[in-house]
């Protein structure tokens, strides 16, 4: 577990040096949303492109991973939705507030996987974070579209819910990194190692911004909408479909890169999702915290205890 945790503290003091910068005010704070947007808009949907094109999926267990995804994204996607019942009954959330636990919820951090794929594990851990990212980004952003539309703003219809989903970069580039790997002349290689650079710039960038956006204030008065989605996404989804991995025959080295996906904590962009579609933006900046800052335990016991079950 050790080992583990010095492998991950790389990663996790990028994103502190993101939230000191934004402190000390060494760049001005007009700076920060800019390239939020440069990430949402063109950083990540071309390291998201490069990652899904490039990656070799070959000797990977599609069957066993892929349906496992399937059934723990979906429950916890119903589940997280259910909980909607008793939190308005009881008064225990709003409904802007809960398209932010749900977003929060759902989401997941696939490019923060990657860094630490890349740093911990063989080429072929980051294959199954691109699979992972291939499979279930499309579904995610769409239920979040939906769901922060319809809760956040009463009035949207399905028209404007249909042309953001449309217009979502991150949907756009799964798509076109799935179907461009069908295309039988490929992608210009030149144009691939553009791409390519880009994503590399996009990993630093992107764990910057997520130390910039964070608000250590919020670690230090939780409340249920914020330790109600930590709950779910730190502990509840990693136990969810690591269970149904290792029940379908995912075993060795790919459940322990399944395992992974499944630890990280959930994405900033769905804060620029929320404060595009009137959602609650600042319950998902103190969510996004906390996640953050519990993830840096949680991910090495989570790895800890896969790697346990794997080698017993």
């Amino acid at each position: 577990m050790i080992a583990t945790f010095e492998s991950i503290l790389p990663i996790f003091l990028l994103i502190a040096a993101g939230h000191l910068l934004r402190r000390i005010r060494l760049v001005d704070d007009a700076a920060w949303p800019g390239l939020e947007q440069l990430g949402y808009w063109f950083l990540y949907p071309a390291l998201l492109f490069v990652t899904i094109y490039n990656a070799d999926f070959s000797g990977l267990e599609w069957n066993g991973m892929l349906a496992a995804l399937a059934i723990a994204v979906a429950v916890t996607g119903v589940l997280t939705a259910l909980l909607w019942l008793p939190l308005r009954r009881y008064g225990l959330a709003t409904a802007g507030e809960f398209s932010s636990i749900f977003q929060t919820s759902v989401r997941w951090n696939g490019f923060m996987a990657l860094a630490i794929a890349d740093k911990i594990f063989p080429q072929e851990g980051a294959a199954v974070v691109a699979l992972v990212m291939a499979f279930i980004i499309v579904p995610i952003n769409i239920e979040s579209v939906i769901v922060v539309s319809r809760f956040a703003n009463r009035d949207a219809n399905w028209g404007r819910i249909l042309r953001t989903i449309a217009l979502n970069p991150l949907i756009i580039a799964s798509l076109a990194g799935v179907i461009l790997r069908f295309f039988p002349l490929g992608l210009y290689e030149p144009l691939n190692e553009t791409l390519g650079l880009i994503g590399r710039a996009a990993l630093g960038m992107g764990l910057l911004t997520i130390g910039a956006g964070l608000r250590l204030s919020d670690t230090l008065r939780p409340r249920l909408p914020v330790l109600l989605p930590v709950a779910i996404k730190l502990v509840a989804f990693p136990a969810l479909l690591i269970s149904l991995a290792w029940s379908l025959g995912v075993t060795g080295p790919q459940l322990e890169y399944l395992a992974l996906c499944a630890a990280v904590p959930t994405a900033m962009n769905g804060y620029l999702l929320a404060r595009q579609l009137g959602g609650d933006a600042e319950l998902y900046a103190a969510v996004t915290t906390v996640q953050t800052a519990a993830a840096f335990f949680t991910i090495p016991a989570v790895l800890a205890i896969t790697g346990y079950v794997v080698s017993g």
